[in-house]
């Protein structure tokens, strides 16, 4: 009889179920898109009824599909996107904002003052991260600080923050459980991923009481128990958690040390698993926890990120409007034999690790008037690789050794040119998977692991091998750090 596991896979403008066999075979799935919400320059937002809605929406039509219900599904699996912050009200579950979204930077000028008084070095030697925006701890601090009466509220244990995962268990549970993993925990600049705990150091300077906080749990293990009549109030456990990366790091099976993988989204999101050394990176790299953390044991993970990967493309239809469909691009770029010269450095929102440079603009060169759109489009799938490259070459450094396996999801990884062009500038294998999905797969994989089931990683798989000589690969490498400088030196 086939047993059944449901992923339920919560993204930035989507949510999304997907249920898998013991196999880890996908079977049926569906999605609804939500809405996103601007109220000023910088500020975005989601409404969390939103969040909670799509995704029950998703599973029931999911199960839907199969003729099954809550009672059949052995376990859940939770993803999310990382580092929205919510914060509700701990009797009616209402919360007392809408969700900020990880993107929001309104929080820009407390982090300011946090750099100024000198927090950054402990910021990054307890928690792994630099101070900015992006991680929740300061979106919280900012809820408290701007909602009337909500820090007297907090004092009191009347409020509980949470990120998506939390939120999400909170209701599925029916407010029994009030729990995240370590893998999201260490996201907020509020986890001290050395010592596997709240930082009490963090949450006094930023008036966050510690009441407030989840229960920090293990990626795979029973964190709750499902009791929602979208699923019949069957009760099913929700047995497996993890941040988006990290959940696509598990799913890829990058579990040794040295294993990376690739995401190729809108961005491109590299994760370096380093076992259980903490590595404090001189290249501007975070440090993080995996899905393989257990209390006492972490699992130490470097991340990176390309602003601009499948984006790229997007401008070039949008934009542009001489790339028909991004679905077409490994076939426009492989119909001339190199770009003749041209050059794209996708800088349309300043550069992220290893050069750090938020001034830095978009440049395009090498052009003649035998440039045409086709060379462009090359031109663009090549400097996803370029900028992956950089980043790879950078984790190496501050590993001090060169990467195990390369493995390689998302979108963009349908693109066969631009592995091709990866493995050829890395010197190195690149593996895609034949299912992509590689989120909610790791999601599903650590809830069926929770319950004594190990599925093994599936045999289906394509391997690009790099066939380009040390002259070739040079050359363009060289091109590519011509064009680089000089956007960075217009930068000064």
């Amino acid at each position: 009889m086939t047993k059944y596991f449901m992923a339920l896979d919560q993204g930035t403008t989507s949510s999304r179920a997907i249920i898998f066999d013991e196999t880890l075979k996908p079977l049926a799935s569906s999605s609804e898109a939500y809405e996103q919400h601007y109220p000023q320059n910088g500020y975005v937002e989601h409404e969390p009824d939103d969040l909670m809605n799509t995704t029950v929406n998703s599973a029931v039509a999911a199960m839907a599909k199969l003729g099954i219900a809550g009672k059949d599904i052995q376990a859940i699996g939770i993803t999310n996107q990382r580092e929205t912050t919510l914060v509700w009200d701990k009797k009616t579950g209402e919360c007392i904002h809408r969700a900020i979204v990880w993107q929001c930077r309104r929080t820009a000028d407390i982090c300011k003052v946090l750099k100024e008084e000198g927090l950054e070095p402990y910021v990054k030697q307890a928690t792994g991260l630099i101070i900015d925006p992006y991680f929740s701890g300061t979106k919280i601090k900012w809820i408290l600080d701007n909602v009337a009466g909500a820090r007297q509220r907090a004092e009191k244990g009347e409020l509980l923050f949470g990120t998506v995962d939390t939120y999400l268990i909170w209701k599925l549970s029916n407010g029994k459980a009030h729990v995240t993993d370590y893998t999201n925990a260490s996201r907020t600049m509020l986890f001290n991923i050395r010592t596997l705990d709240w930082d009490d150091k963090l949450l006094q300077r930023l008036g966050i009481p510690r009441c407030m906080l989840p229960k920090v749990v293990p990626s795979s293990g029973q964190a709750a128990v499902c009791d929602h009549p979208a699923f019949g109030h069957a009760p099913i456990p929700i047995s497996g958690i993890a941040g988006d990366q990290q959940s696509a790091l598990a799913g890829q099976y990058c579990d040794k040390y040295g294993d990376m993988k690739i995401t190729y989204g809108t961005g491109a999101f590299l994760l370096l698993n380093t076992g259980d050394r903490f590595i404090e990176s001189r290249n501007g790299l975070l440090t993080t926890l995996g899905a393989g953390t257990r209390p006492g044991k972490p699992e130490y993970v470097l991340e990176g990120s390309v602003f601009m990967a499948g984006a790229i493309m997007q401008w070039l239809r949008d934009g542009l409007g001489i790339l028909p469909d991004t679905s077409k691009t490994a076939e426009i770029a492989t119909s001339v034999k190199d770009t003749g010269g041209v050059c794209l450095v996708p800088a349309f929102t300043g550069l992220g690790a290893p050069h750090w440079n938020a001034q830095a603009r978009a440049s395009l060169t090498g052009m003649t008037r035998a440039t045409t759109y086709r060379e462009i489009i090359r031109a663009a799938d090549e400097a996803i690789a370029f900028q992956c490259a950089d980043l790879i070459k950078a984790m190496e450094q501050d590993m001090q050794a060169a990467a195990g396996s390369i493995r390689v999801d998302g979108g963009a990884a349908r693109d066969e040119f631009l592995l091709q062009f990866q493995a050829d500038m890395l010197n190195h294998d690149i593996e895609r998977p034949d299912y992509v999905e590689s989120t909610a797969l790791g999601a599903v994989r650590l809830a069926m692991m929770a319950t004594g089931l190990a599925a093994k990683r599936g045999e289906g798989s394509k391997t690009f091998k790099p066939s380009m000589s040390e002259t070739e690969r040079a050359e363009h490498l060289a091109r590519w750090k011509k064009a680089l400088q000089s956007v960075l030196d217009a930068a000064k």
